[in-house]
């Protein structure tokens, strides 16, 4: 009898045993193709020498410190690295474990930031509905995740939603994709105009949504919209690039494709590919000055904050993405695998649409093309096509409540930049058995 406290108590797993580049061994020894690199977290794949090897010499050196006695050289240069590829206007990297981490931090600080500033009055966040931003209270709260939310209501901080930019469910048919995100954007300038002009301490948003809605990269010129609102009424412009971050839409930052900086941005999983745990909040200079002039204290903090063996293995897992060339063969495959997707299923009768940016793909399944129903939620469709697709010996990432937390399936694509041409067809080739098999 296992004492683990599984996330689902009554699954019952395989055992896993190990891994090889872009594929993993239960104890059985069945091969799975690594399609969602667990949740978009391994990016390098399975077993990649160069970081074993710097975290092996980290713990040869020193394995932890705490970062309120000192700092380390891990972390010194995995900042420095980070902020030499980071959005204009970004300068400080706070070091986390996680990406929930990251987005408590960016929450906390945000709300730091107007009371070092003497802005205390300004108390509100405001988010996008089909929105995941993490776990912990805080983020649950800034999330639109309705069925993450529910059970912890209760517990919650008050956070407002405004609707996501989500072309394929929200555009009008009268209305072109212009006009769509700038209609879509205006509504943050309604709702900071509801809760008062000076109320709002910030907007958060994920330049493509993962998770909870399935890849869904928002229109052109929408973030431009958003961000000059913000500036407008004094919000600060918080991303959360925990799941598209870290070169998985094709560039470092995901922000980088929609022209604008961020004041704050979070990142995390492919920032450690999965060898160690570690996450990040990166703030402008403009933030971080007003707590150095000011209380001079971030209020804030976990024990493994700046963790030197995660920094060392984040550290080589960078250098990889950035002068290794995997980000640009990320984006390279990424639009070899859309292809495949809309070739193999781009006229299926169940296949409603198909999305995403560099290799973090959605695939939208409905009951009616035509009029984009989807499947009654009792079905859980999303369930039978992960247990389908895992008995091919893929491992993706389906799930349900796309449309609005309830109804809706659609699977998550997340494969390892490190995947060759002849793995895109593995993965449209499992897919295509899983769908038959289910639909």
């Amino acid at each position: 009898m296992s004492h683990v406290f599984p996330r689902h108590t009554k699954a019952a797993l395989p055992t896993i045993a190990r891994g090889e580049g872009v594929y993993l061994f239960d104890q059985s020894g069945k091969q799975y193709f690594d399609g969602s690199g667990g949740a978009a977290v391994s990016c390098l794949g399975h077993g990649d020498p160069d970081v074993i090897a710097a975290i092996k010499a980290q713990l040869d050196t020193i394995a932890y410190a705490h970062t309120s006695f000192f700092t380390s050289d891990p972390a010194e240069q995995l900042a420095d690295k980070l902020i030499s590829h980071a959005p204009e206007g970004i300068d400080r990297v706070y070091l986390v474990s996680g990406g929930s981490e990251a987005m408590e931090a960016a929450l906390k600080l945000a709300r730091q930031y107007f009371v070092e500033i003497g802005q205390d009055q300004r108390r509100h966040v405001i988010a996008r509905r089909q929105s995941y931003h993490g776990n912990t209270l805080g983020a649950l709260a800034t999330g639109g995740n309705e069925w993450r939310r529910a059970p912890f209501a209760p517990l919650m901080v008050e956070t407002t939603h405004i609707s996501p930019c989500f072309e394929y469910r929200g555009k009008h048919a009268d209305e072109t994709t212009l006009e769509y995100g700038l209609r879509v954007a205006n509504e943050l300038e309604t709702e900071i105009l509801r809760l008062g002009e000076d109320a709002v301490i910030a907007f958060v948003a994920e330049p493509v949504v993962g998770a909870t809605a399935g890849a869904v990269p928002a229109v052109e010129g929408y973030f431009k919209r958003i961000r000059e609102i913000c500036d407008q009424y004094g919000v600060l412009l918080i991303l959360d690039e925990v799941m598209c971050g870290m070169g998985r839409t094709g560039t470092l930052f995901a922000s980088e494709q929609e022209g604008i900086s961020p004041d704050i941005v979070a990142i995390a999983k492919g920032l450690g590919a999965g060898y160690q745990p570690i996450g990040a909040m990166l703030c402008s200079s403009k933030i971080y000055s007003a707590v150095e002039n000011g209380s001079g204290f971030f209020q804030h903090g976990h024990t493994y904050v700046g963790h030197p063996t995660a920094c060392a293995a984040a550290l080589a897992v960078l250098n990889k993405l950035t002068d290794g060339g995997l980000v640009d063969s990320c984006a390279v495959m990424g639009d070899k695998l859309q292809d495949a997707l809309q070739q193999a299923f781009g006229q299926h009768p169940n296949i409603g649409d198909i999305r995403g940016r560099g290799l973090f793909r959605g695939i939208e399944i409905v009951e009616d093309r035509d009029t984009k129903r989807p499947f009654d939620p009792a079905r859980a469709l999303h369930k039978a096509l992960k247990r389908e697709t895992f008995a091919a010996g893929l491992a993706c990432y389906p799930m349900g409540g796309t449309v609005d937390g309830k109804n809706g399936d659609h699977i998550l694509l997340a494969p390892p930049f490190i995947m060759e041409d002849h793995h895109v067809d593995e993965i449209v080739s499992k897919l295509a058995t899983a769908m038959t098999k289910v639909l």
